[in-house]
């Protein structure tokens, strides 16, 4: 295998990183050749434990390791068990924990409804969440996710499916920027957003 088609690959991977276009990733392929510090080795064995030992739970999509799948959220005591914070990502699942506004379960779509990009509610967890309902006794459904225009499709979607089941819709109160995302906004914010959630209509 030639140089240049090295180099390709390598930049090639690092411009698939959200946010990374060809040239940013064509400077940090040769930031990484040339490196004499070992940071080549530091990132790929960090990459290979990530893939080995980071996971998402398969019940609700938080981030956990995979001695602990599901995990510790779904597994453990929770005051508010029965009311199901439905967020677009892992990461969104995260900062909702920091900010200790909510203390019921979650449920990552892992992603949003874009006709555009080719994503449909079948590229979506949206069964999973169906089938979590009932057994575990949710009464709630909190809709926790951005305000831009694929969200809000998504929340009338899902609300579209879950209102003849008898399930009470709410979704995060104001605080929350016009088209701003769950990953952008602080933990306070997010904090009195679920505080002061509404009922979603």
């Amino acid at each position: 295998m030639g140089l240049n088609i090295l180099l390709d690959n390598l930049v090639a991977a690092l411009s698939r990183l959200p946010g990374i276009g060809r040239r940013t990733a064509e400077r940090m392929a040769y930031m990484l050749v040339e490196d004499q510090r070992g940071l080549k080795r530091l990132l790929a064995n960090a990459l290979l434990e990530a893939d080995e030992g980071i996971v998402c739970c398969e019940r609700c999509g938080a981030i956990t390791m995979a001695s602990e799948n599901p995990c510790r959220i779904c597994t453990g005591h929770r005051e508010e068990a029965q009311v199901l914070c439905v967020v677009e990502a892992s990461s969104d699942i995260l900062k909702i924990e920091s900010s200790g506004g909510f203390k019921g379960r979650y449920h990552a779509l892992m992603g949003r409804l874009s006709p555009i990009q080719g994503v449909g509610a079948a590229d979506l967890r949206v069964e999973s969440l169906l089938e979590r309902l009932q057994p575990e006794g949710i009464t709630e459904v909190l809709l926790a996710l951005g305000t831009d225009v694929e969200s809000e499709a998504t929340a009338h979607y899902l609300a579209e499916l879950l209102e003849p089941r008898g399930i009470r819709l709410s979704r995060m109160a104001s605080g929350l920027p016009s088209g701003s995302a769950i990953e952008y906004t602080d933990a306070a914010t997010l904090a009195k957003a679920i505080e002061g959630r509404r009922s979603f209509s």
